[in-house]
């Protein structure tokens, strides 16, 4: 019997070769499922009396025959006549081939989750498709169906002894791939690992002499009954272990397991794995398999399930899922949104039973847990509002505190002159710990928050909470990190600053940042030189390593501020060293600069009221002069106070005593340090 497929358009092949599926690949998962439907509707009729035949040893087996050229996948299930292969072959999507290949010839993806096309799928790999088959309905004879890939095929009668159905394909040229024993082992393990019906590749092999060997055992590559088909009840913490274990061989091993069994409003399974995130944003690809009824669908689940959770590991089954490999199609799917949703609630959820039941447990997780909770606040609104209850703040001595807990802790010692709650945090414990120390000998308490995303949290959490403000540590020096009452210390006037400014700022290293040189009294027994850094640039900088769009920041030099301590004896020393050094010259200087100024004063008092052009040119170029005579000898005494503090050792030691306790002091100018620091302990 000769005949032509019902469609009457030409281009159906060359659609299904080169659009129906984006990876050819498919095609073995797409046979090999139709295999085992085939056995599952053998099986659902023997339990309904419909078929008396032995359903217990239900398999699926796929063969290479590289010499031939040819990849044959067979099944025991329930067959096909002759009408139904002219109904469920020939006649593709039953009826309507033309319109719905119109209507789907643009997003050829759609296809197959509206059509059941997968049988098609052989065709994008080969030259000629064979289907030999026989229906387990009593009398039915055995039938061979051939076609080349065009819309013409043949069907004739054969003898076949066994109810079921093989698939022989034709290999082309152009996916010769296929026909290697590893390509198809790598495939069958990728898309078909834990469908419900053995399937067998070949012999198990075994170590023999120098290579491996077959042996007499067939080689069933799949778990028929995988962990999450399983109910909770019926598991151990073992099993689940080895599930994971079956999943990702060379893992480390999880913290904890969410084992989802939703039947209302839609059907999921699945179980998730919390790995051991550390402190980078690990790249967590192909971490979550997503599957239907056991058939693999796809690992690149970004933006199928909320962002945050494609950090975590295992797996998801729904029958509910589009058996499609088009990510943006399941991506638009109803179904899809609705499970992401569901998913991130139980996860939510999961996280606050565990917390509750084991507070200790969770507490020794936390630094493992905390990148993805947090990853979680920062990108889906309905987990941050559920995260809140069990997301946990660590301070410096290992204490853990909730939200909540953290608030009563601080609120009666930093609460600021406005009434702003102000958390104090360090990000790193040894560089940062002259800081934290001072803040806490002022009775406050201090956060750790070192990982990578810790500051897009607390930009997150001040939006949230506009009374609250987090200042890093060495934001400031700790007298003013939480501005209480005005003080009544010691202060420098404008021109103080400026005379004492151009002695430390001569000493600031160069290529280390910018640098402004403050004053502050600080007191006797504070250090005698502080570097802080202000903590808006500094959280700039840091938010731009991790978010497009602020490179702006990213490439601005460090800032710092030095602040000297003009109640240290040690300052006190060098400013007296200044004055004994060159107060004669700066008042002779000073004295000049007065005269000037008091000059050009004058000659601005004789402009007042004159337009520009009114001024005589002889006035006009007098003032020049005298600006440039200021600037000259400001310039001067500038030289010489930068000369000072570059020749003073003790100014020297304090600024560098100063680098060192940020970290900062390295190479020649470490080298120099404790050079100096010899000689002056001499």
């Amino acid at each position: 019997m000769e005949g032509r497929i019902g469609v009457t358009s030409e281009n159906l092949f060359p659609i299904i070769k080169k659009f129906l599926y984006s990876d050819h690949d498919i095609f073995l998962r797409e046979i090999v499922s139709n295999a085992v439907d085939a056995s599952q509707k053998l099986k659902t009729l023997a339990s309904v009396g419909s078929y008396n035949g032995n359903v217990e040893d239900q398999k699926v087996w796929v063969k290479l025959d590289k010499e031939a050229g040819t990849i044959t996948v067979s099944d025991n299930g329930i067959g096909m006549t002759e009408e139904e292969v002219n109904k469920y072959i020939n006649q593709i999507a039953f009826s309507g081939a033309n319109e719905f290949l119109e209507k789907y010839k643009k997003d050829a993806n759609a296809i197959i989750g509206h059509f059941g096309l997968g049988f098609y799928s052989s065709f994008m790999v080969s030259d000629k498709v064979e289907v030999i088959t026989k229906s387990y309905q009593e009398g039915s004879k055995a039938v061979k169906w051939s076609c080349n890939g065009s819309p013409e095929y043949t069907m004739e009668e054969v003898d076949k002894e066994e109810v079921g159905t093989d698939i022989v394909m034709f290999i082309n040229d152009d996916s010769k791939e296929f026909l290697e024993e590893n390509r198809i082992s790598e495939l069958l393990n990728k898309y078909c690992k834990f469908l419900p019906v053995p399937v067998l590749f070949g012999k198990k092999k075994e170590w023999k002499g120098e290579e491996y060997v077959d042996t007499d055992e067939d080689n069933q590559i799949n778990d028929v009954a995988p962990a999450w088909t399983r109910k909770p009840a019926d598991l151990k913490d073992e099993d689940y272990h080895n599930f994971y274990h079956q999943l990702y061989p060379m893992a480390d091993e999880p913290l904890f397991n969410i084992h989802l069994n939703v039947d209302y409003p839609f059907n999921l399974t699945g179980i998730l794995y919390f790995p051991k995130i550390k402190n980078t944003i690990e790249v967590q690809k192909n971490k979550i398999q997503l599957y239907s009824n056991q058939v693999f669908v796809t690992d690149s689940v970004e933006g199928i399930v909320p962002e945050f959770l494609t950090l975590l590991h295992g797996v998801l089954d729904s029958p509910d899922i589009p058996l499609n490999v088009s990510r943006s199609y399941l991506q638009s799917d109803s179904n899809v949104k609705k499970i992401s949703s569901h998913i991130t609630k139980k996860v939510a959820d999961r996280l606050q039973e565990i917390f509750k039941e084991n507070r200790e447990d969770f507490e020794q997780k936390w630094d493992d847990l905390k990148m993805f909770i947090v990853y979680g606040m920062l990108t889906d609104e309905k987990f941050y509002e559920r995260a809140l209850k069990f997301f946990l703040l660590g301070n410096t001595d290992g204490k853990k505190f909730t939200w909540e807990e953290y608030e009563d802790l601080i609120k009666e010692n930093q609460t600021d002159k406005d009434n702003k709650l102000v958390y104090l945090y360090a990000n790193h414990h040894e560089d940062q710990y002259s800081f934290i120390e001072a803040a806490k000998e002022k009775g406050y308490d201090v956060l750790m928050m070192e990982d990578p995303l810790s500051t897009h949290l607390l930009n997150l959490l001040e939006q949230k909470y506009p009374e609250k403000r987090f200042v890093r540590v060495d934001a400031d020096v700790a007298e003013k990190l939480i501005p209480k009452e005005d003080d009544d210390k010691e202060k420098l006037s404008l021109e103080e600053k400026n005379e004492l400014s151009p002695v430390f700022q001569a000493i600031v290293p160069n290529g280390k940042g910018n640098f402004i040189v403050d004053f502050e009294d600080l007191g006797e027994s504070a250090n005698p030189m502080v570097i802080t850094q202000n903590e808006f640039m500094r959280r700039m900088k840091d938010m731009s390593q991790l978010q497009a769009g602020m490179s702006m920041y990213g490439d601005l030099p460090d800032s710092y501020n030095l602040v000297v301590n003009i109640g240290h004896p040690l300052v006190k020393q060098v400013l007296a060293d200044k004055d004994a050094s060159l107060n004669a010259e700066l008042e002779k200087i000073n004295q000049e600069i007065t005269n000037e100024q008091n000059e050009k004063e004058a000659l601005n008092k004789l402009r007042e009221g004159k337009k520009d052009e009114e001024v005589p040119q002889e006035e006009k170029d007098k003032m020049k002069e005298l600006d440039d005579k200021i600037t000259s000898l400001e310039a001067d005494r500038r030289s010489k106070l930068e000369a000072f503090g570059r020749g003073n050792q003790l100014a020297n030691q304090l600024v560098d005593l100063a680098l060192l306790a940020n970290n900062m002091l390295r190479g020649s100018d470490l080298n120099k340090f404790v050079k100096r620091s010899i000689e002056l302990i001499k």
